[in-house]
């Protein structure tokens, strides 16, 4: 995920109790996260899901032919984000603390676009440099292994970070922290390109740190520009964030879905119109639409009577097609996860500040760029996950999603109204 300017909200990370046969028994920490909304510059959500989305698929190209070096990886010229997520961590000792972006989709953390790398008694050179392209962004510069801290007391010592010389996309932002599956790193380092760098959420498992080697995200709909309204959990889950079971479902063996936290998974649409059949995709919080593949966005367009809005590249529907907008059923895992017709909608108190007029209804489903089959036909993003908890489980390869709703997440509509 990639800056642009300012809606604030602050999401909390705390290694907690698990609900599940998954438990901490580790103090809580807990590490601001500040949410920013795109208010400046052009406003093409669209364009940057899909050019993140191209890169996934660049990605998965590269290692199937085994040629993935920062080369291989499609730069796409999109720098705007809608959604990002940042958080405040610390480097070196005494550290330096350097504001960085919260990203499921990638796994190397790395710092120095903003506020400069600072070496101290902690900081070891590797001989290694080391490069990411993104979809929208890149950086490149020198490995080194250094102490990161997150919040106020996960302390990880010799974690791999790359020190940015020259970076893309960045403005306003220090780095990335990565949280996604490790074997993304491979190919980033240079000589050892065939080597893995392992993750914070690794380093902190490999050290007992954690007890499972997971990671839970948790965020909500919010229609104010500042609000304190989610958290992160490493090691285990908190029950409080969710109601119902969870559902875990396996890593698919798809590629390329297959090298992200990828899911296979069918959409209906209503009680019986099929959308999307059963398909690889992935769960990613970087992403901010729901993104599907063309011929089932066709569909999804045709169920609802939408029709393209030509400033924001968003599905529009009118007043009297949200009344009959019918549910999302979102079925993997044995389970079928409901976004309602509220949840479907972008918040229109913030239609203008993704460049669309006020009191328009936008639709939250796009375009993925290609036709079923690719290998990731599907991205639930960020307006997927705002409505359900999710779990990143590397030790068991697997994805994890609540039956239910919490009673927030379910009521929230569009328009911020509870009912």
């Amino acid at each position: 995920m990639f800056p642009t300017a300012s809606l604030t909200a602050f999401l909390l990370l705390a290694v907690s109790v698990a609900a599940n046969p998954i438990v901490v028994r580790k103090p809580p920490v807990s590490l601001s996260f500040a949410r920013h909304l795109n208010i400046t510059g052009s406003y093409d959500l669209v364009a940057k899901d899909q050019a993140r989305a191209k890169n996934f698929m660049a990605i998965g190209k590269a290692k199937q032919s085994g040629t993935l070096s920062s080369a291989a990886v499609v730069s796409v010229g999109v720098t705007n984000v809608a959604v990002v997520y940042q958080a405040t961590v610390g480097v070196g000792s005494p550290a330096t603390n350097y504001n960085l972006l919260i990203d499921t989709g990638s796994s190397n953390t790395w710092v120095g676009a903003g506020t400069t790398y600072v070496t101290t008694s902690t900081s070891v050179q590797t001989s290694d440099s080391v490069s990411v392209t993104y979809g929208s962004g890149s950086f490149s510069g020198t490995e080194f292994l250094d102490t990161v801290t997150i919040g106020s007391g996960l302390v990880i010592p010799g974690q791999s970070i790359g020190v940015a010389s020259t970076s893309t996309g960045f403005t306003g932002f220090d780095g990335i922290l990565g949280i996604g599956p490790t074997d993304l790193t491979v190919g980033t380092l240079s000589p050892n390109t065939g080597s893995s760098v392992p993750t914070v959420t690794d380093n902190l498992f490999s050290r007992g740190t954690i007890t499972s080697n997971l990671v839970s995200v948790s965020f909500e709909p919010t229609t104010t520009t500042s609000v304190k309204n989610g958290e992160l959990t490493f090691g285990g889950t908190d029950s409080t964030k969710f109601t119902g079971a969870l559902t875990f479902i396996p890593i698919t063996s798809t590629s390329p879905a297959n090298l992200f936290w990828g899911i296979n998974e069918s959409i209906r649409y209503g009680a019986s119109t099929s959308i999307l059949s059963t398909t690889a995709g992935i769960v990613d919080t970087g992403t901010t639409l729901i993104l599907i593949a063309t011929d089932a966005f066709n569909r999804y367009t045709s169920a609802t009577g939408a029709v393209l809005d030509a400033t924001t590249g968003l599905l529009r529907i009118t007043s009297a097609q949200f009344s009959s907008l019918q549910s999302l059923f979102f079925t993997t895992g044995g389970r079928s996860f409901e976004l309602t017709a509220n949840a479907q909608i972008w918040p229109r108190a913030l239609n203008t500040f993704i460049g669309g007029t006020s009191g328009n209804i936008y639709l939250v489903v796009n375009d993925i760029g290609t036709p079923t089959g690719q290998g990731l036909d599907f991205i639930n993003g960020y307006t997927f996950l705002e409505r359900f908890y999710s779990v990143y489980d590397t030790s068991n390869h697997r994805v994890g999603l609540p039956l239910r709703h919490s009673p927030r997440r379910r009521a929230i509509d569009g328009d911020g109204w509870v009912r």
